[in-house]
């Protein structure tokens, strides 16, 4: 019933427009995977280079740089961004489009945003269907008897963990763990004493574009006396909050189980 009403109140946001959006360019590549969820990857015209799942659409830039010409060139009715640092609302102004801010950072935050999607492209019965299938996901969670506590190293060298702002605390919130950072920022430089000092049960470590080859942790001379079980997992399945990240966090919570039971 609780998300029932969150359709009612959001729907007004694009109501509008919402027939008008067929032509997308997509700079926040997390959001791609909602679209393909919602059978809409046939709006998106436009993508960075990090979205490599829409063949037909034209790659413009990264969502760092997007190239604005190929953006204008493109044509288009919608513009999904996940930070004005990096595409602001002048550009989209120029473009001549909307612009659709997709910032979730929690499960819950990827449902509203599923929402605010379904009524934009006109979808959402679509929408109501897939938020249905990701909160079956989250009802398989199963609870633990102890919260483990959990390190999550973003990138090597420099040390750099995730904070309370990203993503990945909320996977292992809802796993059933705790992130031992305590900055409520995305992103947290930190020190292997303090990682030490914070005694985890689990280092999760990522692989991917910003920890490209990333030594494990258990081999690393500062980490001799690290008493905790070492995950190598993927960036991208971790770090971008979509419908995915349901899965993540039900994959977690098995291995929370699993491993805790022989700990």
């Amino acid at each position: 019933m609780m998300y029932r009403s969150l359709w009612v109140l959001i729907a007004f946001v694009f109501a509008a427009k919402a027939a008008a959006y067929d032509r997308v360019v997509l700079l926040a590549p997390a959001a791609g995977d909602l679209f393909q969820r919602l059978g809409q990857a046939h709006k998106v015209v436009g993508v960075t280079r990090s979205n490599d799942d829409f063949p037909e659409a034209l790659q413009v830039g990264s969502h760092i740089k997007p190239n604005l010409e190929l953006i204008k060139s493109l044509d288009p009715d919608l513009i999904v961004v996940a930070s004005e640092r990096f595409f602001s609302a002048e550009m989209a102004r120029l473009v001549g489009a909307e612009v659709f801010w997709y910032q979730p950072v929690t499960l819950d935050g990827v449902l509203t945003e599923l929402a605010r999607l379904g009524t934009a492209l006109d979808c959402q019965p679509q929408a109501e269907a897939v938020a249905e299938e990701l909160q079956q996901l989250r009802l398989r969670l199963q609870p633990l008897s102890d919260r483990p506590k959990v390190v999550y190293e973003v990138t090597e060298m420099p040390l750099t963990l995730a904070g309370q702002g990203n993503i990945a605390a909320d996977i292992v919130a809802a796993a059933g763990g705790e992130l031992v950072t305590p900055s409520t920022r995305k992103l947290v430089k930190f020190n292997v004493e303090g990682v030490l000092m914070s005694q985890p049960d689990y280092y999760l470590y990522q692989q991917g574009p910003m920890n490209p080859s990333p030594t494990p942790p258990l081999r690393r001379p500062h980490y001799r006396h690290l008493n905790a079980e070492a995950i190598k997992v993927d960036q991208l399945r971790f770090s971008r909050a979509n419908g995915d990240s349901f899965s993540v966090a039900l994959d977690l919570n098995q291995v929370f189980l699993h491993q805790g039971d022989n700990r």
